[in-house]
């Protein structure tokens, strides 16, 4: 039996689209060939690569607008250093909102002046950094869009005129968004899009060529981008699985519709939480993200209960990160909405019985 997914990521993917990645190991699209032992220069992986970075681009409303769609290898954590190589010149701006804005700030700054612009650390990240201002000589403004760990996601933007860059793993796909805003964003490819191994980069061709110094040709965008994705040999069987995924929300109403189910689910899970006295959110209400729950007991005495309560209703990858603890409910595109109304069962038959 298939169990009810929460996981954070690698995460769960329509059943549909591992139907199809999993027929097309044994055998693309008749040609007598696996997918996974065609050469990435024959027609065939071609097509693939071109048609998930054009619906990668028409998904996000960002068709014919002067973007490029970049599938690469390293996950989000080589974006980290990448975006610096590219883009840090003078001094860039980062918001830090939780682990993985720590992070690429600790890399961007092997590269130039790094400076912390808001950060939401006085309150272990449980809410998105506001009301303050952006210094108008920076390269660019980091941050992190959905914070997977904490249960916080952006809902408004910064206002201002640097180029802004983001790191989107969390949230990518999942609603209609105002992406032109942006410079520069990455997604690694294992929350909403597809499994791990790779890493999509959408980016501005004018953002090629802003910096003096030398870029590896690994981690130079233009060079990749010249290349059509494939300077090197791309891994050819996650490209693959997340062209099935775009048309997938290509075919359940593009980015308004997944958008819309997403926010069910949401307000599913998150009023049993507020209705419930038995537990309580981590992540402030106005900040609340759509993509990850997460909640507390406000008994810990009562966890060996609610743990076998949803152990048996099936449910997996419940347990909170340890740096917030408690429970974190991934409710990325694909999980359906009985799985959050199983969830939701467990923790009102809690409240029965405690």
């Amino acid at each position: 039996m298939k169990k009810h997914n929460f996981s954070a990521g690698p995460a769960i993917l329509p059943q549909e689209v591992i139907e199809g990645a999993a027929k097309a190991v044994l055998e693309l699209d008749d040609i007598g060939l696996s997918l996974i032992e065609i050469s990435h220069r024959s027609n065939e992986f071609k097509t693939i690569m071109e048609e998930a970075c054009y619906l990668s681009l028409k998904l996000l409303g960002l068709e014919g607008k002067g973007y490029k769609a970049l599938f690469l290898q390293g996950g989000a954590s080589l974006q980290f250093i990448m975006t610096a190589y590219n883009l840090l010149e003078n001094k860039a701006g980062y918001i830090n909102s939780g682990t993985w804005s720590t992070k690429a700030i600790k890399e961007a700054k092997m590269l130039g002046e790094v400076i912390e612009v808001a950060s939401s650390k006085d309150a272990n990240f449980n809410y998105i950094p506001k009301g303050f201002e952006v210094p108008k000589d920076l390269d660019y403004l980091h941050l992190t869009t959905n914070n997977t760990i904490f249960g916080t996601q952006y809902k408004i933007l910064p206002d201002t005129e640097v180029p802004l860059v983001a790191d989107m793993s969390s949230d990518i796909f999942s609603r209609p968004f105002n992406y032109s805003k942006f410079d520069m964003f990455y997604a690694g490819a294992q929350k909403n899009m597809g499994p791990s191994g790779v890493t999509l980069v959408v980016i501005k061709e004018s953002s090629f060529n802003k910096v003096s110094r030398v870029i590896p040709s690994m981690l130079n965008y233009e060079i990749q981008s010249n290349a059509e994705s494939m300077f090197n040999t791309p891994p050819v069987f996650p490209v693959y699985t997340v062209l099935l995924n775009l048309r997938w929300i290509t075919n359940n109403g593009g980015l308004d519709g997944v958008g819309a189910k997403n926010q069910k689910k949401a307000s599913l899970i998150y009023d049993e939480i507020d209705r419930n006295p038995l537990f309580e959110g981590f992540a402030r209400s106005v900040d609340r993200s759509n993509m990850n729950a997460t909640f507390n007991l406000k008994n810990d005495k009562q966890a060996e209960v609610f743990d076998s309560l949803w152990n048996n209703a099936n449910i997996s990858g419940l347990k909170g990160h340890r740096s917030v603890g408690g429970y974190r409910a991934s409710i990325y595109n694909a999980l359906p909405i009985e799985s959050v109304k199983v969830l939701v069962d467990c923790m009102q038959e809690l409240e029965r019985i405690a």
